[in-house]
């Protein structure tokens, strides 16, 4: 039903789109079938081939059944997506059609004639003012302005020749004849059905064209990448229907409600056709996020590996890195809730099933987190340690463990540090705190019982975490928050975090220097002996390894310098007072500060800054993540408490 073949009203009133609707099931009926033979590959023969047979034979004939699994794999992707663009295409459609055929029945009602070229014919009547005659009938157009084209009858009599008056934008004086203006109604309405016809066709169509593979068996990057592109197609012809029919604008509890009433196609449909869009919509249950956050994660690889520059590079090692921990069978179970190309990067990944487990902890990861090899490979692990050490702490309850990069962290980049988007500033954190905040209304809203739920945050992360407790409500579902390597949250108490008095947890390494920020008045004195040292720094590393080492040897002076210098003040010259506002490690604060190692001193490790980021670690500093893990498992009264500063 595309332009080049005339749209016409009665095309359009004669449409079926039942037959849209069959189609799209007869491809959902392909999509699912591709899909269950995957599992079968992928469980039934491959993975049974692999636990039982070490052969070169065996792994011969698991590489081959890998390559009918990701044939089968695509074939489930992109029927999915011509599933969901015929599924949009017939839903789009019936609104014009419904009202043609109203404005038809309208004209039918009347005795009106209506043209094949949409024109209307009314008849005479009412009477000439002067003379007392009965004014004669006519014929009228609507007002479209993109139907000339593909009707290019409508500016024509009946004679063949063109009428100027029947133009669009023609003006029209008032004619004192009463059908005529009933005649102009239906007309309009017509016009503005086809006009709307006339753009979803060719929004859908453009979409369809694209979903065509390229022969043969072999599947790599660049069909992804193409697969990819056809999602993004579908996406955006698909934009109305989805705004029609998805919760986007919804709460997660509003849109936990509406999943739940789909039925079982429906919700099929939207998982294969718009994996983007479920797997990050907070309150849809965690194991069709999951789901949908997979395939799409094969595409944002595929998207990625035709790049090459140095950020594509970067988060193509983060999505591979995710993506062989998910290839591996593991306990906790991994769920991918949620993954994306935009800014930095966006990953949240849970070890656990959150919509059934007893205890859910939620880290937001702080200075320099960015979807790259080191985040899926380090970050990701602090979930896990998390995970392992709860299921210790308490073996009869059920933990899901989460870390959550759902916003921009502030970066160690030369633009970032010179942009109001510093580490320096509060707006990374402002940004992230309502986005946290959706992601923890949509854990309460899907999972089944009533959870213990933690709120955790490591460095800067820990101001978004605080500034996420301090909006109207506080932190959706949480019961505890956990602080840790925090340079301030924003509060001035912990009270001001909204999980009431002894819920606040903070673990404040004495040799993690993040934990003691200068306040604003202070800062003066830092950065003059940054520098001091930078220059210091330039002149030895010039005279050591030449300009390479200048550069190199004046960042790490001016970062000693500054050190050095505000530790020459004895520390804070008011030990509570934060760049973010009061100490959570101290008195002041409020909370219950746990004990962790003291870590090595800046000079000692050389500057790497070990002791803010061994917190999670249970082979590097095992008190803090003992302590960590027993908060999350709901056990806060076994924790080993440390002074207040």
């Amino acid at each position: 039903m595309g332009a080049a073949s005339g749209l016409t009203w009665q095309r359009l009133r004669d449409l079926r789109p039942a037959e849209l609707t069959e189609a799209a099931d007869g491809w959902r009926a392909a999509s699912a079938f591709a899909d269950a033979a995957r599992e079968r590959v992928d469980g039934d023969m491959s993975g049974r081939l692999t636990r039982t047979q070490d052969s070169e034979s065996a792994r011969s004939a698991v590489k081959r059944l890998r390559r009918l699994s990701e044939n089968y794999h695509c074939i489930h992707t992109e029927t999915g997506l011509i599933r969901g663009t015929l599924a949009g295409l017939a839903d789009e459609l019936a609104a014009p059609q419904r009202t043609l055929r109203t404005a038809l029945a309208d004209a039918a009602s009347l005795g009106y004639t209506v043209n094949g070229n949409g024109s209307v014919d009314y008849p005479a009547g009412g009477r000439n003012e002067l003379t007392g005659d009965t004014l004669p009938g006519g014929s009228v157009t609507g007002d479209n302005g993109l139907i000339g084209a593909g009707n290019p009858g409508l500016y024509y009599d009946a004679d063949g020749m063109y009428d100027p008056a029947r133009a669009p934008g023609t003006p029209t004086l008032k004619n004192p004849n009463p059908h005529r203006a009933k005649a102009q109604d239906i007309a309009d309405r017509i016009a503005h059905a086809l006009r709307e016809a006339h753009e979803i066709d060719e929004r859908y169509s453009s979409a369809l064209n694209k979903l065509k593979a390229a022969q043969g068996l072999t599947v790599d990057s660049r069909t992804w990448a193409d697969i990819a592109s056809d999602a993004d197609a579908v996406s955006g012809a698909a934009r109305e229907y989805l705004e029609k029919n998805l919760p986007l604008d919804k709460s997660p509890a509003e849109r936990k409600e509406w999943w739940d009433h789909l039925s079982k196609e429906q919700r099929e449909e939207y998982v294969s056709a718009f994996p983007g869009l479920i797997g990050n919509l907070d309150g849809i249950p965690a194991p069709v996020r999951d789901e949908a956050n997979r395939e799409n994660l094969q595409m944002l690889i595929g998207k990625l590996e035709g790049r090459h520059d140095e950020a594509s590079r970067d988060m193509l090692g983060g999505l591979k890195g995710i993506q062989e921990r998910l290839e591996k069978d593991g306990d906790p179970p991994m769920y991918l809730l949620g993954i994306g190309d935009e800014g930095n990067g966006r990953a949240i990944i849970a070890y656990g099933n959150p919509d059934t487990a007893d205890n859910v902890s939620a880290y937001v990861p702080g200075l320099d987190t960015k979807l790259d090899a080191d985040f899926a490979g380090g970050t990701v692990n602090r979930a896990w340690q998390t995970a392992i050490g709860a299921q210790e702490a308490n073996p009869s309850d059920s933990t899901s463990s989460i870390v959550w990069l759902g916003y921009d962290a502030p970066q160690m980049t030369p633009s970032d540090l010179a942009s109001g988007r510093s580490v320096m500033f509060t707006n990374d954190a402002e940004a992230g705190a309502p986005a946290y905040n959706a992601f923890m209304a949509g854990i309460s809203a899907t999972n089944e019982g009533a959870p213990h739920v933690t709120a955790i945050g490591h460095s800067y992360g820990s101001l978004t975490v605080g500034l996420a407790a301090q909006e109207k409500g506080g932190i959706p579902g949480a019961d505890d928050i956990i602080l840790v390597g925090s340079p301030g949250t924003g509060a001035d108490n912990a009270q001001d975090l909204n999980v009431g008095e002894g819920h606040v947890f903070v673990g404040a390494a004495d040799n993690d220097i993040v934990t003691k920020l200068p306040n604003h008045s202070e800062a003066s004195g830092m950065l003059s002996g940054a520098a001091g040292g930078g220059s210091a720094g330039f002149v030895l590393g010039m005279g050591m390894a030449g300009p390479p080492g200048a550069v190199v040897g004046g960042g790490a002076g001016a970062v000693v310098g500054g050190i050095g210098s505000y530790m020459a003040q004895d520390a804070q010259t008011d030990p509570s007072e934060h760049w973010f506002g009061t100490d959570p490690a101290s008195k002041d604060f409020e909370a219950t500060r746990f004990a962790v190692a003291d870590g090595a001193t800046v000079l000692e490790d050389r500057g790497k800054m070990t002791a803010h980021s061994n917190y999670f670690d249970p082979a590097k500093d095992q008190e803090s993540a003992d302590n960590i893990a027993r908060i999350v498992a709901g056990k806060p009264g076994r924790i080993t408490e440390e002074v207040p500063r």
